[in-house]
């Protein structure tokens, strides 16, 4: 079965090359396209897809207001985000009507492809300079409010890498991640290649029992095993 895809953006030029990108993954199928939220409830309403790519800032209806009537209609629809925005206040808003993706139109072909595969599944996805800058805001929230307990002292103290699960160059990766590099990124901080990356990334899902990146960045800094910097 392949993967159903919408795309709704006002910018036709790049509508088609995210489409053109899509279309390289033979597990995809762009079933639609639209150019205004109006457009993504009724192209939804007909097609159905298992994801819709939603451009954040569009004329009549914009990306939050049409993916919150998508969401109250049709709860079990997986919306990714595409925004210019990287700003935490964007993210959160986007996240809190229903999105589960959350792209920056600078994102590379791979994490486009990635994305949708991830959110397809069930799983959520944030671009990496989003993940590190609601990392930031974490960490500037827990020392403005003082936090006492485990989530405070795991941003003060020492960091506990977790060897009894992950490899130390999985804890690497793992660091990095939590910086919000990408896997192109963390293959030139190592100097391995990012399918290297991406296998590390893999295993360390596998074994922290988590869907997606963003959920291994949560459980490892609610764990203490990463440096919020």
């Amino acid at each position: 079965m392949k993967t159903s895809i919408v795309i709704i953006d006002d910018h036709q030029l790049f509508r088609e090359g995210v489409k053109r990108i899509l279309d390289f993954e033979p597990t995809f199928q762009v079933v639609a396209e639209g150019d205004d939220g109006e457009q993504a409830v009724a192209l939804i309403e007909q097609h159905k897809p298992d994801v819709v790519i939603m451009d954040i800032n569009m004329p009549n209806l914009n990306g939050i207001e049409a993916t919150k009537q998508l969401i109250d209609t049709y709860p079990d629809t997986k919306v990714i985000i595409l925004s210019i925005h990287d700003d935490e206040s964007y993210v959160t808003h986007a996240l809190k009507t229903g999105a589960t993706g959350y792209l920056l139109k600078e994102m590379d072909a791979d994490s486009l492809v990635e994305a949708v595969k991830v959110v397809a599944e069930g799983g959520s996805y944030l671009h990496p300079r989003v993940t590190h800058n609601l990392v930031k805001e974490f960490r500037r929230l827990a020392v403005a409010s003082g936090q006492s307990g485990a989530a405070h002292s795991h941003l003060a103290t020492e960091v506990r890498r977790p060897l009894h699960l992950l490899t130390r160059r999985e804890c690497e990766v793992l660091q990095l991640l939590t910086d919000g590099r990408s896997n192109r990124g963390i293959g030139d901080d190592l100097y391995i290649s990012e399918k290297t990356v991406k296998n590390h990334v893999s295993n360390i899902l596998q074994k922290m029992n988590v869907n997606d990146r963003t959920q291994a960045v949560v459980v490892a800094i609610k764990n203490g095993w990463v440096e919020v910097r």
